[in-house]
């Protein structure tokens, strides 16, 4: 049996596009070659693209700098006669439940109590504009934006950007009771379309312009809960953590005549009071590829376009990321990347692009031995946790997973026999569900490796 003809040929995957790869790391020998130079839709697989050339032009120890900055003249009395602002560095950990310091705010007001400042005439800025002000990607889909794994992406982001809307659900067909909004938001208005269905998850989606406070809710939650949570993004997040450290100073005695804006009057830098650094760039990573964090990737994403460019957009992040690996050899002309999560159903990625750029970190990268253990193991953890389980291929399998409407992807390394592969398997428009897809792919991967001497 030749398991490539017994994968392509599945009616599960006659009408699909497909592009796959599967390469020997020490020889370069091919050993499953189909359509490997076709650019289909990757995923959230596009996450490799974003995290390998992080770790090459920012290092595993980079990390992102937020500054407190005084605008303005300090007196010896205490008093700042002027402003206070936080100058975002495009950090995604700021408040984050996965990754970095939940008591930072109490270390920023220690730093400006310490700097000597007692009195505040003036506001408290966020000053997020070391991104553009776009916010979401034009190339996601509205039914996305405004979704806890779309959030817009910032130079100041906040508690991953995303809220918690707390539901009181009824019988089924009623409307849901919203009882709190976690954090609080005061002028974000929701417009609430949801109803209580015979289910057990959660199928509302949120819809709203970046920085707009009105949202939309629609869909159905389970019935009769006394509490139900479900999650959307922080319109303005920068705004929500001036407000918050405002709050914070102002309990612990500094006094704050001004409100908290995100009105940023001059980009020229004040005299700095405290830098905050975030968690190492390789502990991002990690985050990223393990658990598919959209949000994390955005970030590293968007930062990299200043690499060569004076404005972090979208377009700078894609042209830095593709004259990278141009310079390095890789197949450019086969990569068409407009995010760094892989939301964005317009990104194509060969089979070939992804085996030449694991192979690159593999065999050449200084962080190759960090980028290949930042990947899920099969079996075992993160997205992989359940692929290839209680199969031959369980624990030797390192890769990532790309999972969106008729998309399922997988790119990485196999480990069998002594002898180390790098592969990708990218299907487009399956006849059947993302869970057949999954099971196909897993027994084309233990039938080729255990036919592979």
């Amino acid at each position: 049996r030749n398991p490539l003809n017994d994968f392509r040929n599945n009616p599960l995957l006659e009408n699909a596009t497909i592009s796959l790869l599967v390469k020997d790391l020490a020889t370069g020998t091919v050993v499953c070659d189909y359509q490997s130079s076709k650019s289909v839709v990757p995923a959230s697989t596009m996450k490799l693209v974003t995290t390998a050339t992080a770790l090459e032009k920012l290092g595993a120890d980079f990390r992102f700098k937020t500054r407190l900055e005084i605008i303005g003249k300090l007196g010896p009395d205490g008093v700042l006669n002027g402003d206070l602002k936080i100058r975002g560095g495009g950090d995604p950990t700021l408040g984050s439940e996965k990754l970095g310091d939940s008591t930072f705010l109490y270390k920023w007001v220690d730093a400006v109590k310490g700097f000597g400042i007692r009195k505040v005439t003036g506001r408290i800025i966020a000053d997020a504009s070391l991104f553009d002000g776009e916010g979401v990607n034009p190339k996601w889909s509205w039914e996305d934006i405004g979704n806890y794994y779309a959030p817009g992406i910032y130079g100041l982001s906040y508690c991953d950007n995303t809220y918690r809307l707390v539901l009181k659900t009824g019988p089924i067909g009623s409307v849901p009771v919203i009882l709190r909004i976690v954090p609080t938001i005061p002028t974000l208005q929701i417009d609430n379309q949801l109803k209580s269905a015979a289910i057990s998850f959660d199928s509302a989606y949120f819809y709203g312009a970046p920085r707009s406070n009105n949202r939309s809710v629609t869909g159905l939650v389970p019935a009769n809960r006394s509490e139900f949570i479900t999650k959307g993004d922080i319109p303005n997040p920068g705004l929500l953590l001036a407000q918050h450290f405002k709050q914070m100073l102002q309990e612990r005695g500094v006094q704050i005549s001004g409100i908290a804006s995100d009105i940023v009057d001059s980009n020229l830098p004040g005299e700095l009071v405290y830098t905050h650094e975030s968690p190492l760039l390789s502990e991002i990573v990690n985050e990223v590829n393990v658990h598919s964090n959209n949000h994390f990737a955005e970030h590293v994403f968007k930062y990299l376009a200043l690499q060569n460019a004076p404005v972090a957009t979208n377009k700078n992040a894609v042209n830095m990321i593709k004259s990278y690996w141009k310079g390095k050899g890789l197949s450019v002309n086969q990569l068409f990347q407009q995010d760094g999560s892989g939301l964005a159903e317009s990104n194509a990625v060969s089979a070939s692009f992804f085996v030449e750029l694991l192979s690159y970190m593999r065999t050449k990268s200084v962080s190759g031995d960090m980028f290949y253990k930042s990947l899920p193991v099969a079996g075992e953890n993160g997205t992989l946790k359940s692929f290839l389980s209680k199969t031959p291929l369980q624990g030797k399998v390192h890769a990532k997973s790309g999972t969106i409407s008729r998309v399922k992807s997988y790119a990485g390394y196999v480990d069998v026999k002594g002898k180390s592969y790098a592969f990708a398997i990218l299907v487009n428009n399956a006849n059947g569900s993302s869970k057949a897809v999954t099971q196909k792919i897993e027994s084309f991967l233990v039938q080729l490796f255990a036919t592979t001497k």
